[in-house]
Formats: C-alpha cells, structure tokens, sequence
C-alpha cells in the first residue's frame, strides 16, 4: 500500500470520511487500465459541493471499483461566479475554450449562437466531458456547467439584472477589460464569432443596461485566444 494519491476523479455521490463510492465502468476502466491502480492506491475524490477527500481503492473488478473514503484535504470552495459566454467554433477549438476556461475558473460555460455563427450544432454532453476532465486536473474542487446552446436574442432577453456583461470588442480603443473589471459581483465575458458580431446584434448587446464594451489590446484575437485572454486578464483584476 502507498500513501501517494494516484488520481483524482469527480464524482456525483456524497462524500464523507467513513463513506464509500462505487465507479462506473468508465471510471473503473481509467483507474484500472489506463492508470493501472490496483487495491490499496489511493485516490482524491471531488463532487463540486462536498470538498475534496482521500480515498483507497478497496474492491475492483472489471466494470466496477469501489473506494473507501479515508479523510477530508480540501473544504469546499466555489468558483468564482463568472460566466463566459461565446459563440460556438469548429471542433478541436471549442474544446479548447471548454478546458482553458474551466482551468482559469469559469463557473458557467454558455454557447451562444450569433447571425456569424459557423458551428450550429454543438454537443453539450462531449463539451461537458472535456470541463470534468480539465476540472480533475487542474485541482478545482467544482465542474463548471455547460449550457444548451441559445441564440444570442434569447441571451440577452434573460439577462440578469444584477450581471454585469463585459462585451469584448475588436476596437482596440475601447475601455481595457482590466480597467473595468475590478469587484466581486456576478459578471460574464461575452465573445463573438469569428468575423465579429453583425452591427445590429452589437446594437442589441449595447441596449442591454449590464453590457460594457472592452478591449483585450491592440490585435484582432481568434475566438478561442480572445475567451482565454479575458478569462485571465478578469482573473489578474479580481484578485488585486
């Protein structure tokens, strides 16, 4: 028996010292395949309300595996309540917006489909994957959620009123997001397609009182570099 943790796994199960959490087969195959564990390794267990706790592999089988909760490491702590709102992209690159996103503490992920949308369909249950995957190892202790895709009317006709939107423009003379983005409050970045927003949605965007235009610099970014550029510059301004 070691003491080092070999893995960590986000489950859906309750967790407390004392407990137990049977695996999926598809938890079981990556613990005892890929990572070829066996009874005795330990293994860090994450639920997204719970906090995180050690547990050692006690039973496994073929399609199931059972862990025996140990101890506590971590409480629980959310994710900062921001969103990131972005128009869908072509596969390989919205998946990177999903794992980048989640490792720099989007709670929400939001497909927003615009008239320069390219991608209309968008497999929320794969995107989903990618964040729980990302989540287990970055070391978060929640998963952020992938939404159903919505057009951007519907967007902005149920918009919060107390969420501020920060609209990230390609006009370098805008307002910088880092000099705007300072608080604590709800808040959500806003990214468009490739090609921009068509004028009039931009019209729709700045009719929205929470909207505030900002510029993530002097380039035209790609969507993909545009949603982690702000997700970090918000980051830097919050924490200072």
């Amino acid at each position: 028996m070691t003491d080092a943790i070999k893995a960590r796994l986000y489950v859906t199960d309750a967790l407390s010292a004392g407990g137990s959490v049977t695996l999926a087969e598809d938890q079981t195959h990556y613990l005892r395949h890929v990572l070829r564990l066996a009874p005795g390794d330990a293994v860090a267990l994450f639920n997204g309300r719970d906090g995180e706790f050690r547990a050692v592999i006690a039973e496994a089988s073929k399609k199931t595996c059972r862990l025996d909760i140990e101890a506590g490491l971590r409480p629980f702590q959310a994710a900062p309540d921001v969103w990131l709102c972005f128009a869908p992209i072509r596969q390989g690159r919205i998946e990177m917006i999903v794992e980048k996103a989640t490792e720099l503490g989007a709670g929400r992920l939001l497909p927003v489909i615009t008239r320069r949308t390219q991608m209309q369909k968008v497999n929320t249950g794969r995107l989903a994957a990618h964040a729980r995957e990302a989540a287990e190892q970055c070391e978060r202790l929640d998963v952020p959620e992938v939404a159903a895709p919505v057009t951007l009317e519907k967007l902005l006709q149920d918009w919060p009123q107390d969420r501020r939107l920060f609209v990230c423009a390609e006009r370098s003379d805008t307002q910088s997001l880092l000099s705007v983005a300072a608080g604590t409050g709800p808040c959500a970045l806003l990214i468009g397609p490739e090609g921009g927003f068509a004028s009039e949605e931009l019209t729709q965007i700045m009719a929205l009182p929470q909207a505030v235009t900002v510029s993530l610099g002097p380039r035209i970014l790609r969507a993909e570099t545009a949603a982690i550029a702000a997700l970090a510059i918000l980051q830097s301004a919050r924490q200072n």
